[in-house]
């Protein structure tokens, strides 16, 4: 019993994936437990750190991210899985020999850059985060010297991470990630009585050496072997070739990055903390609805090229199902920005005033998860057509307008780290509208009112719903009657009602999840009401995936001559 318990186990792990709905229901999943798992390791930290060293240990990862996602992201992503999976069919050899000339070049070039960045740190952190003290910076040059023996890790890991899913294995992959969120979270609440900041450090350090080892042995199983050599073949060059453009995008999104730790430490030591915890939250339902229905829906975008009329359907059926999902958690990441922080990272020592800024940042970002969301999409839309120019092009143009809103608002306007989020989402606001524009324009037709109909009645259902939430929400937290918060102090009837009967102290945790809960389910239920009022289409759709995956029926599988494969987007980072 135990034998046949561990094959089946050990043939989840390593067998291939037929379908594309299984790989994206595959991804999905992982995606949830990734990023909810990424939500406890941050309010592991918040049990053990203040804001304000927090912000040193964030900031610390600035340059070894630079570093990292300018290398690997900037080439795996975009140019290596393709030419990979070309070359798989011709040969395997072929293919290894290409996986391993990538491994050693990445791993030169990382060597060489991280060796630079070492020495020079301290001048570096000096011109990115002028805000901080000398003491401060002395900490996190030393935090930063030691996470760069992480991203070594992945820069290899990440190859292997290609190699698998190219192979259409995405279990090991997807899985990946969890023990990187386990090695941070075991580190901090080991290490970090003793050793404060270098708790977590370490756990990076041991979350990234899992993030690798998980994944070698599948590999080396597929045939991946560690070899010292370069052969520059004509494959190799290509990768080269066609990661330029995307090298170019990455680059100047970390120039965005590093501008807003730049900003943050002027504002305050702890804004960093505040920005870094609100973009978690944030990209929850970014990466659960934006990523993996853009990652389901490449294989047949590629596959419909040719057909324009099948290319727009599927495309735009894809954005109509991204905003039916997106809009209702934006709304209530607005409405229900105080609790929600509260209970993910409410601690002793993260107390009511970086709640507020922090809830501040979740409401920014809100706006803008939509479009972050159907950025990932559009995107897909033109490397599906075989444009990688296009959007890279818009990509960077978003960037530098996100860089000059971050300016704008922090240094003349003065504002909070909410500043960086609002110029983020207006960034990202920019990027889809251009991305639609453009390649709606590409597909025919043009654009009209029915074309964003759709988009519009998740809009104003969720509005409906957000109004619903907000009222509730006042309506039984016992501090508004008390301090006559919001609408309840200005209706004089409201003064002689006992308020007392019926109303939950959310000084308790227990009443706050219990309010916030019950908040957010009737929200849903109202948001699919008008939904079903609206006769939605995404609605009826929505329903009969339930159906599916509740009754269980088998997905036709992908068919042998079938090349697609689901491929991590060019945006999404596994950490």
């Amino acid at each position: 019993m135990v034998g046949k318990i561990f094959d089946r186990s050990k043939k989840l792990l390593t067998s291939q994936q037929s379908s594309v709905l299984s790989a994206a229901t595959i991804i999905m999943l992982m995606i949830v437990v990734s990023r909810i798992l990424g939500l406890v390791r941050q309010r592991v930290l918040a049990n053990f750190f203040t804001p304000d060293d927090l912000s040193l240990f964030f900031a610390a990862f600035r340059l070894p991210d630079l570093v990292f996602e300018v290398l690997v992201f900037g080439t795996f992503s975009s140019a290596f899985i393709p030419v990979f999976t070309r070359a798989l069919k011709k040969g395997h050899r072929e293919a290894w020999d290409i996986a391993g000339t990538v491994t050693n070049i990445g791993l030169i070039v990382f060597v060489i850059l991280a060796a630079v960045i070492i020495i020079f740190a301290n001048n570096f952190y000096g011109v990115l985060a002028p805000g901080f003290s000398l003491e401060h910076r002395s900490q996190i040059v030393g935090l930063t010297r030691i996470l760069f023996a992480a991203q070594g890790f992945f820069v290899v890991s990440y190859v292997l991470t290609a190699v698998l899913e190219s192979s259409r294995r995405f279990l090991i992959p997807a899985i990946a990630p969890l023990f990187y969120n386990i090695g941070i979270i075991a580190g901090t609440a080991l290490f970090s009585p003793s050793m404060h900041l270098l708790g977590p450090t370490l756990g990076v350090v041991i979350g990234a050496g899992a993030h690798f080892l998980i994944q070698l042995p599948l590999a080396m199983k597929l045939g991946f072997r560690f070899k010292p050599k370069i052969n520059i073949t004509d494959e190799v060059k290509k990768i080269g070739k066609l990661a330029l453009p995307r090298i170019i995008e990455v680059s100047f999104l970390q120039v965005a990055k590093s501008v807003e730790l730049f900003l943050a430490s002027l504002i305050s030591t702890a804004s960093y903390t505040y920005f870094t915890f609100g973009n978690s939250l944030q990209l929850l339902p970014v990466g659960l609805f934006g990523t993996s229905i853009a990652k389901a829906a490449l294989p047949t975008l590629a596959r419909q090229a040719d057909s324009k009329i099948e290319f727009r359907r599927t495309l735009f059926a894809a954005l109509y199902q991204v905003a039916f999902l997106v809009f209702p958690v934006a709304t209530a990441l607005v409405v229900l920005r105080i609790p929600i922080v509260r209970l993910v990272f409410g601690t002793d020592i993260f107390g009511w005033e970086a709640t507020v800024q922090t809830g501040m940042v979740v409401s920014a970002f809100a706006f803008g998860v939509f479009f972050q969301a159907a950025a990932s999409l559009l995107a897909r839309g033109f490397y599906a057509l075989h444009d990688t120019k296009t959007p890279v092009i818009i990509s960077v143009t978003a960037i530098a307008l996100n860089i000059l809103g971050d300016f704008i608002l922090i240094r003349k306007f003065g504002f909070p780290a909410w500043g960086l989020a609002a110029a983020f989402s207006f960034g990202a606001f920019f990027q889809t509208t251009l991305l639609f524009f453009f390649l709606n324009r590409k597909i025919g037709d043009g654009t009209n009112f029915k074309t964003i109909f759709p988009i519009l009645k998740a809009v104003v259902a969720s509005l409906g719903s957000g109004m619903v939430m907000y009222f509730l929400l006042k309506f039984f937290d016992r501090s508004v009657w008390i301090k006559r918060l919001s609408f309840l102090g200005k209706l004089e009837g409201t003064r002689g009602i006992a308020f007392e009967k019926f109303v939950l102290d959310t000084r308790y945790t227990a009443n706050l999840l219990i309010l916030t809960v019950f908040v957010s389910l009737v929200g849903a239920l109202v948001y699919l009401g008008l939904s079903l009022i609206f006769k939605s289409k995404e609605l009826h759709y929505f329903l009969r995936l339930i159906r599916k995956v509740v009754v269980g029926r088998k997905v036709e599988p992908i068919p042998a001559k079938e090349t697609e494969s689901v491929t991590p987007p060019p945006t999404d980072t596994a950490v």
